[in-house]
């Protein structure tokens, strides 16, 4: 059996970098795409920033007011989805040619699987200066990218050298190649989970790898094996080109902090009837519906409620995000940002239907 080639292909700074282009009068100056800065009194969050706008810390999903406070100088914008979108198919078609086999896991991000396609590493290290090449010549954009023997070890390397980086992990050094670096790396440790992890004693991917794996699973239940796994290099998933939708949301930051919840209780009812709204034009339907709430302080939280049925129903939405809210103890603190979210999710299609009432379970 062949050994594995797996090839991670990540734009650069995609968003920012399209705008860049765009407006040349933007190359070589800090941009930032997302909300409207409001000379730092903005209340939605960045979604972009080039690698110009990052030598000053700003990053996505930073507050755009604290952006702002960081770079007030850097160009503000509003994303042109449409143009991202559009720039997207094109990518991905270029990327068709190399094989059919590819997974398309954001708007500027995607797995490709060449196995057989190339004779080894060296090989793939070719193709994929041939996929730069060819991205740059048809759009105009550099891409990093990362070759492996799996998914994770590739995701890890095309992150190694951006922009425009290359990095192949010849088979049988994923271990070696993963050792060194912070814990954060992992998919899935977030923030709080490194922290928790280096208060166990860990700071770096090989210490995960070097603690035997019955220990892990001790401290940290079934979560702990696959952590070890990932940590020695080992991720057996398949490049698979069918993505499966695991949730839908939507959400509102408001202009000021609310603490009047006639204004809340409106807020989730308009974005109750767009989630329902959106859910019917995709023809999907979920049994989870999340509300999240957003402190002044930015402290968020989230209450699920699971029901056995599948809905979309504006109503049933509403109703539920509304229960949540109205259990929901603010202790004093307004509102900065409130959303729901529905997963679980099936076609309508091939959903099963419930012989019983509705009802739900609550999760907290």
């Amino acid at each position: 059996m062949p050994t594995r080639v797996i090839v991670h292909v990540d734009m650069d700074a995609f968003f920012a970098a399209v705008e860049q282009m765009d407006h040349p009068e933007y190359r070589g100056k800090p941009v930032v795409v997302g909300a409207d800065p409001m000379a730092g009194r903005g209340r939605g969050v960045v979604s972009t920033a080039s690698y110009e706008a990052r030598q000053y810390g700003i990053h996505s999903a930073m507050p755009i007011s604290r952006a702002y406070r960081l770079c007030p100088q850097a160009i503000y914008v509003r994303g042109r989805y449409s143009r991202y979108r559009e720039l997207s198919r094109k990518i991905m078609d270029i990327l068709k040619t190399f094989t059919p086999i590819i997974q398309q896991i954001s708007i500027d991000e995607a797995f490709l699987d060449l196995t057989g396609r190339v004779k080894d590493h060296a090989e793939a290290e070719h193709a994929g200066r041939r996929i730069k090449q060819k991205i740059r010549e048809e759009t105009g954009l550099t891409a990093s990218l990362g070759i492996a023997t799996n998914k994770f070890v590739a995701k890890i390397a095309s992150d190694l050298e951006k922009p425009d980086g290359l990095t192949v992990c010849p088979p049988g050094e994923e271990k070696q190649f993963l050792a060194d670096l912070p814990i954060r790396k992992l998919w899935g440790v977030g923030e709080k989970t490194a922290k928790k992890l280096m208060r166990m004693g860990f700071r770096t991917i090989g210490d995960i790898a070097k603690t035997d794996q019955l220990d892990l699973v001790r401290q940290l239940g079934s979560w702990g094996l696959q952590l070890w796994k990932l940590a020695n290099g080992i991720d057996n998933r398949p490049v698979s080109g069918t993505s499966v939708r695991k949730s839908i949301s939507e959400e509102t930051t408001f202009l000021e902090d609310v603490d009047d919840p006639q204004i809340i209780e409106e807020t989730l009812k308009k974005i109750a009837e767009g989630l329902a709204h959106s859910m019917r034009q995709k023809g999907i339907k979920g049994r989870t519906v999340t509300l999240k709430i957003r402190l002044e302080d930015f402290e968020t939280h989230t209450r699920s409620q699971t029901l056995p049925e599948f809905i979309n129903e504006a109503e049933t939405i509403h109703s539920l995000a509304l229960s949540q809210f109205r259990a929901f103890k603010t202790k004093g603190k307004k509102i900065r940002l409130i959303g729901i979210g529905v997963s679980q999710l099936n076609t309508i299609g091939g959903e099963q239907l419930s012989l019983f009432p509705l009802y739900g379970e609550k999760k907290m």
